[in-house]
């Protein structure tokens, strides 16, 4: 079995994180070394020391993301492939076969690193109005689709839609991974 290397992209709330947890059981069921690494780790953890600063506490998983998106403009504005660099050296001693990115957003820079380092593009999509329910109910102190706008820049490899149950997708995502494995 060959390595394979997934960024999966779409709008908040669209089931991002739900695709790669399902790429990842994937992997596991069949005994697959996988990984997640994360585009957005250090907008993460800049989010979680403002939040720690202004003394407010942040529920883990929780992401203000108008905060995050004011992050990433300032590191972008201060060196424009920050966040790509940051990427690329933490990818670097990821030795899984199966590699997951969740939080690509940028078609411009992060988009064409990602290819550059072989990764497949799986894209997202839901109805709106399912993806504003889920939007509600994860408690975000703030939303924002700014840092998406542009997402259908991203030439998709794949399109699974994520309006349904798990199960649905559970079946949508597995199918594809048994085609591109």
């Amino acid at each position: 079995m060959t390595s394979l290397r997934i960024t999966v992209v779409a709008p908040a709330g669209t089931g991002k994180s739900t695709c790669a947890g399902l790429i990842e059981e994937f992997a596991r069921a069949r005994g697959i070394s996988h990984a997640r690494v994360k585009l957005a780790t250090p907008l993460y953890d800049l989010q979680a020391e403002v939040y720690r600063r202004a003394a407010v506490p942040l529920a883990e998983g929780v992401q203000d993301q108008i905060l995050m998106e004011a992050l990433a403009d300032a590191m972008r504005r201060i060196n424009p492939t920050s966040l790509a660099d940051d990427f690329t050296a933490r990818l670097a001693s990821v030795r899984a076969r199966v590699v997951v990115n969740d939080d690509l957003r940028d078609p411009h820079v992060d988009a064409p690193v990602l290819r550059g380092h072989g990764f497949r593009v799986l894209r997202i999509t839901c109805d709106e109005d399912i993806r504003l329910k889920r939007l509600a109910e994860r408690g975000d102190p703030s939303r924002a689709d700014r840092s998406t706008r542009e997402i259908d820049l991203i030439e998709p490899d794949a399109v699974i839609d994520n309006s349904g149950d798990i199960a649905a997708c559970r079946t949508a995502v597995h199918d594809l991974l048994r085609s591109w494995l």
